[in-house]
């Protein structure tokens, strides 16, 4: 609802909070029924999951639609950009306290652990570490035992996929030189060489993965160590994934002739959002895998 003269918008009345609400009620109640080991779980997971996909889709689509017809004025433009820093500032604090979390556990609980020797003699209060009754760390180049693990080091994979992000920011950034240009070419092949640059983390992430459980004795299982790991760096590689998904369909909307130099906010909250994933990476890779 807006006019050609008016300073504010005020959208339609929409079915789509409350369907997209329905899909993730459905989505949690099954996670928990599946964690319960309730018959109708996973269904009901996929069923939520179905239901959010589809919200996107066409949720996503109508509001692509109406930007692409000039519905929208300069107030809400101004709207989707304080939407999505304030989205960016909620995930810093997400990240936040995992980092809190990772800082108080080395910092502190090991020393403290390790100070009482007679709730816990001989237990080396030194990171990395399983905890009082964990797994044990041992030397890279040893074979782990049954209940031994080998920390994750940082000069192999980790650090090739650091490279990789922070190219990939690079990319990102001159896709959108291309676009302030109107260099149609430079946006598609920047976005292009963005895009494989995520997918390319993700694969060696994967095989880091594979590498820690089969040949390090690493899982989610070890202890504080294996819980924190896999948090982090985990749930980053959730937010490589959103973001490689959201920097295909701005390809995607790119190579349909969408975007102009002085009209293009989707593809710089992308590009926003992009940027934030390398810095948090930075931070994984000192705290997590280097120190």
């Amino acid at each position: 609802m807006s006019t050609a003269n008016s300073s504010y918008y005020l959208p339609n009345p929409s079915a789509w909070p409350v369907i997209t609400s329905a899909g993730l009620f459905s989505l949690a109640l099954g996670t928990v029924l599946t964690i319960n080991g309730i018959k109708p779980g996973p269904w009901l997971m996929i069923f939520g999951a179905a239901i959010i996909i589809y919200m996107m889709v066409r949720w996503f689509g109508q509001v692509i639609g109406e930007s692409e017809g000039g519905i929208y004025n300069a107030q809400v433009d101004r709207s989707f950009r304080w939407g999505m820093s304030w989205f960016i500032f909620s995930e810093v604090m997400f990240f936040a306290a995992f980092f809190g979390a990772l800082f108080y556990i080395r910092q502190y609980s090991v020393q403290w652990l390790g100070a009482d020797d007679l709730l816990w003699p001989g237990y080396d209060a030194v990171w990395p570490t399983a905890g009082p009754k964990g797994a044990i760390p041992i030397a890279p180049d040893m074979t782990p035992g049954a209940n031994q693990f080998s920390p994750m080091g940082a000069w192999g994979i980790p650090a090739i996929n650091t490279l990789i992000l922070l190219t990939s920011g690079v990319t990102v950034t001159i896709a959108h030189w291309g676009l302030l240009k109107d260099n149609r070419a430079q946006l598609i092949t920047g976005l292009f060489l963005t895009v494989a640059l995520g997918i390319t983390f993700l694969v060696l992430q994967a095989f880091e993965y594979i590498h820690a459980y089969t040949a390090l004795g690493l899982t989610l299982k070890t202890g504080v160590y294996g819980a924190t790991f896999f948090m982090l760096t985990g749930f980053h590689g959730f937010h490589v994934t959103m973001g490689t998904i959201m920097l295909l369909v701005i390809l995607a909307r790119s190579l349909a002739g969408h975007f102009r130099p002085n009209h293009h906010f989707a593809f710089e909250a992308v590009a926003w959002y992009w940027h934030f994933v390398d810095v948090v990476w930075l931070g994984l890779f000192i705290f997590v895998y280097w120190l």
